[in-house]
């Protein structure tokens, strides 16, 4: 069916344009030259609206063995925001770690049409993929996890060529069915499971033989040659650390040049100024990401109230374990690849550990020059709900109204904070940038993120209104695939998205020496543990979107 929507504001920065009044053409499930529409075509008028592409979050937990835990540890969660269904849709729970169908449901009710799982464990893939298939409305995707597994950390004690690591990174990806690679506490997971309590980025581990920086390097250049359009996802070490911003300045180091991007960076940010030796650094790692073009990075913004961290470092999780409110939480070894930490938390705006993190997202948002290189996230729900995105919108964008909420923190905080200074406010064509077309240009999606005919008719329809977080919270429309899903705020028909994935070549020799070390570890068979395209689309429900890898 064709639509046309009429009169609107477009903000479109993949194409410059910044608010111009143009009409957007649908023709079934893409974006088309509205001029060619047929003149009896069904026609909406959204002169007093704002369009978006759809909003694509980067980094998401909404799939896989540690949300699961969380969901079941969190039981007060889900019994205090329960949602029954309707002829739409299903009933489901939760808001800090909400159910499939719950969580699926609020992206599209905020106008997004994509979110990717930053943490897929390859042994545990097959169940991620099929919790993000459950997961309606959105398109989903994964970023598998390489960096403490023992196969890797072997090859590289044997001293195996980068040649042959890259083609067990591309291995992995392929038979994991996910977009890019990611590695949480490079080393320090394997590490921990040896007694070792912390690890620097140039601290030999004492069970693996290697530092943190070898393997952050040798895996940020496998995705390089390898041609996957996302760059190596790193959650650096030392993660909540006072005086960690050292260990994420040196992280980028060792990428050498090569595209890597860190995540929540917010919370490798800190310094050790005053009496409370905890400080922001935002500072100096806004200057170093400034500095480094191949440098990007996602906050992972906190916000106050209860949440719950789920991580796969498991170094990191033990260390906060004391912290937990409520008072229950787990930390485990995930076979041969990895851990998984499960603690419940809440940030509260008068303690002054929390207020100074709140301000230090904000001052990494506010000091990095360029809104293509940073992601506006909270790492669902390590930070905040994912539901509070609309909010952390309006505090980019109206100074007075950042303020006046920095006025209400610990007053230690405050004066430690550089935040009342900061006179920036994001344009909508900045929030547009980091919410849709950074996202689909550094995970490759080409035909999403813009509004230029051919695209995927993703879109989102924002009715103009003084409150910028009520206007991003409840949009007019939203279409994914070029059907209205959405209307004034509430559901209006159900989808289903597809998986984005990337499939790069490989020498299949590797399989020998892997089906060797599955035969004498793993608890899983070499040829079970693959994920083929009939499976997802037949057994876990979801259609395989490739994306392609382009050789350096």
């Amino acid at each position: 069916m064709a639509i046309k929507l009429v009169g609107a504001q477009i903000y479109d920065p993949v194409h410059q344009i910044d608010g111009k009044k143009m009409d957007i053409g649908i023709d079934q499930e893409q974006i088309c030259n509205a001029d060619a529409l047929a003149p009896d075509c069904e026609s909406i008028d959204v002169s007093d609206c704002i369009i978006m592409a759809g909003a694509i979050d980067l980094h998401t937990h909404i799939g896989g063995g540690k949300v699961n835990i969380a969901r079941t540890m969190m039981i007060e969660d889900h019994q205090a925001h329960l949602h029954h269904g309707d002829h739409q849709c299903r009933s489901g729970s939760g808001h800090a770690v909400p159910s499939t169908f719950t969580a699926g449901y609020r992206y599209a009710e905020m106008g997004y049409t994509a979110g990717f799982e930053p943490a897929v464990l390859p042994v545990n893939a097959r169940h991620a993929h099929m919790e993000m298939a459950d997961t309606p409305m959105i398109d989903k995707g994964g970023y598998v996890l390489l960096g403490n597994d023992d196969f890797l950390l072997q090859m590289m004690r044997d001293g195996a060529s980068q040649s042959a690591i890259n083609d067990y990174v591309a291995w992995v990806l392929n038979a994991s069915q996910c977009i890019g690679i990611k590695v949480v506490n490079a080393g320090g997971v394997h590490a921990f499971k040896f007694n070792q309590r912390r690890l620097d980025v140039d601290e030999v581990s004492t069970a693996s033989g290697v530092t943190p920086r070898q393997i952050v390097n040798v895996l940020s250049r496998a995705v390089y040659e390898l041609g996957v359009t996302h760059p190596l996802h790193v959650h650096a070490s030392n993660l909540g650390v006072p005086g960690n911003f050292e260990t994420t300045i040196a992280t980028m180091g060792a990428a050498e040049g090569v595209p890597i991007h860190l995540t929540h960076i917010q919370f490798h940010s800190y310094g050790t100024e005053g009496d409370m030796k905890f400080s922001s650094a935002a500072c100096e790692i806004a200057e170093a990401i400034n500095k480094n073009k191949n440098v990007t990075a996602d906050v992972g913004q906190i916000m106050f109230g209860q949440t719950v961290t789920t991580s796969g470092d498991t170094m990191m999780q033990y260390y906060g374990h004391e912290h937990a409110s409520p008072k229950k939480w787990t930390v485990m070894d995930i076979e041969c690849e990895m851990g998984c930490g499960v603690v419940p938390f809440r940030y509260r705006d008068k303690s002054f550990v929390n207020a100074l993190q709140w301000s230090i997202g904000l001052e990494i948002f506010l000091q990095v020059n360029d809104p293509w290189r940073v992601f506006l996230t909270t790492d669902h729900p390590n930070g905040a709900p994912f539901t509070s995105y609309p909010h952390l919108i309006k505090l980019l964008m109206n100074r007075s109204f950042r303020n006046d909420h920095l006025s209400n923190l610990h007053p230690e905080a405050q004066r430690m904070s550089n935040l009342s200074s900061m006179d920036r406010e994001y344009s909508l064509y900045e929030i547009a940038i980091m919410t849709r077309a950074a996202p689909s240009k550094i995970l490759g999606l080409a035909d999403q993120g813009h509004l230029a005919a051919g695209a995927t008719a993703n879109i989102t329809v924002y009715r103009k209104q003084d409150d910028i977080e009520k206007m991003f919270a409840h949009p007019a429309y939203v279409f994914k695939n070029g059907k209205m899903i959405v209307k004034d705020g509430k559901i209006i028909e159900t989808v289903k998205g597809v998986t984005h994935v990337v499939k790069p070549d490989y020498d299949k020799s590797i399989e020998k020496s892997l089906r060797t070390y599955f035969d004498k570890f793993q608890t899983i068979s070499l040829d079970n543990f693959k994920i083929s395209n009939d499976e997802m689309e037949e057994c876990i429900g979801s259609r395989v979107v490739e994306h392609p890898c382009k050789k350096t």
